[in-house]
């Protein structure tokens, strides 16, 4: 099967699908989309999304659930779950597609070789889903070469998916405060960034970064993204306590 990767998004591209749901469950879709697969335990996504997907589109993705965590190795040149992820938009619709493919990625048990196999070779909508199912999936550092190459693109949607909380627990400092100035940069919301609060908390090196970013756009007479202020002041105050998700990376 021949994959397509897909062109990345401009700067100005949203992050997230804002297309207003319609029909009687618009509301209930439209809070849907905003939840981040990364963030919700698997059992409460599936939960979640089951609620949304119409009878035909879930019967699929159970189906889908029960193929991968039946055979959740690589059986001939691909696996039959990563056939159901290149269908998932179709079966599932995009608003849900990100989540549905997380929670097949999260039953075939992929480990890194597999995510680095499906990143590498998918679509950039399988490489969003990979990213979202690191921190469901690989414990360690191991896949830390996603984030940082996913970090490396313009793709604003693809970029928001690499600094949730796997980047949150393993980047170290010196990475993280570069995916936070890329989000600023590029107009990725900050709120995308997972643990911003405790990661920024008294980062004297990332206030001079800001404080350098603000001053070089200001020269230009561009202006400064509202998001860099409210970086900035996080950077002035303590960091909350998080011990379980202290980053494994050390400062540069």
């Amino acid at each position: 099967m021949t994959r397509h990767h897909a062109t990345p998004a401009t700067p100005a591209a949203r992050t997230k699908d804002t297309t207003p749901a319609t029909g009687p469950d618009a509301a209930g879709t439209t809070a849907f989309t905003r939840t981040t697969p990364a963030r919700t335990p698997p059992e409460t996504l599936h939960t979640q999304l089951s609620t949304h997907l119409s009878a035909s589109a879930r019967a699929w993705l159970e189906r889908a659930l029960t193929e991968a965590a039946a055979h959740p190795g690589t059986h001939g040149p691909i696996s039959v779950w990563e056939l159901r992820l290149a269908e998932a938009g179709r079966r599932c619709g995009d608003e849900h597609a990100d989540a549905a493919r997380v929670l097949i990625l999260h039953a075939a048990r992929a480990d890194p070789a597999a995510l680095t196999r499906v990143y590498r070779q998918g679509t950039a909508a399988e490489r969003r889903a990979v990213l979202h199912a690191l921190p469901h999936l690989v414990p360690g550092p191991d896949a830390l070469p996603l984030i940082e190459d996913a970090l490396r693109t313009n793709d604003t949607r693809l970029l928001a998916a690499a600094v949730g909380p796997y980047a949150a627990r393993h980047l170290d400092p010196h990475n993280w405060r570069h995916a936070v100035l890329k989000c600023l940069f590029t107009g990725v919301p900050i709120d995308e960034l997972a643990d911003l609060e405790r990661r920024a908390g008294a980062d004297a090196e990332l206030a001079r970064m800001l404080g350098d970013y603000a001053a070089e756009r200001t020269a230009a007479g561009r202006p400064v993204p509202e998001d860099l202020h409210r970086v900035l002041a996080l950077t002035e105050s303590a960091p909350p306590a998080h011990g379980s998700d202290t980053p494994h990376g050390k400062e540069s």
